[in-house]
């Protein structure tokens, strides 16, 4: 799959990356992938990340000088990665099964308008998931999307849900956000590298999850 490229963030989580790659690996091994290290300063990051490509010459590695957040690391990954496609995988996760790649560069090629497709949740205006009046969204930790069209919406941030305001214009604009049951075939742990270190989110998004637990 040459239009694909596969991006890992990594955040001092060596235990975490390994994982997440190998299992990767088992299923697509051809496949192009980027691990960027977002300013790690562990002593086992840098290590285990570069024993990872060489295993592997279709694992390429991007190592930052400091953390730039997850938000902008990943948009950081699109502007820098030029394939048509381009599939996030969180360090916390587990490939159990293969196939899924292949199904979701299908669906997505059906309609110039298909931009994601991953697991779909709907969230309110401060970014958090609700079951009623929701933006429709994908979970980053496992979506793919088309590279050409994530440039017509502002760009991932340092914020609670990076992709909020990208995903709210896409919708706006008549692209689809596409479901597919990603996680029958990737384990996702959850907040593996936040609860380790936090999201440091800023004053705006500490606001937002306090008004959020009020109803407002």
């Amino acid at each position: 799959m040459s239009d694909l490229t596969t991006i890992v963030i990594n955040f001092q989580t060596p235990d975490l990356i390994k994982t997440a790659v190998e299992s990767f690996r088992k299923f697509y091994p051809e496949e192009e992938l980027l691990i960027i290290d977002n300013g790690s300063k562990d002593e086992l990051s840098k290590d285990v990340i570069l024993a990872l490509s060489k295993k592997n010459s279709k694992t390429k590695t991007l190592f930052l000088s400091n953390n730039i957040f997850h938000g902008p690391a990943m948009n950081l990954a699109i502007k820098t990665t030029f394939t048509k496609y381009l599939f996030f995988l969180d360090s916390d996760t587990k490939t159990i099964y293969g196939g899924f790649l292949e199904k979701m560069m299908s669906e997505l090629s059906v309609s110039e308008k298909n931009y994601a497709i991953g697991k779909r949740d709907s969230v309110n205006k401060r970014g958090f998931i609700t079951k009623t009046n929701g933006i429709p969204i994908v979970r980053s930790s496992y979506m793919m999307l088309k590279r050409e069209s994530y440039f017509l919406f502002p760009e991932f941030c340092h914020q609670g849900l990076p992709s909020y305001e990208n995903f709210k214009e896409a919708n706006q604009n008549g692209f689809s956000l596409l479901s597919f049951p990603i996680e029958n075939y990737i384990e996702h742990a959850g907040r593996g590298t936040a609860s380790k270190f936090g999201y440091k989110l800023g004053l705006k998004s500490k606001i937002d999850f306090a008004l959020n637990k009020l109803g407002i």
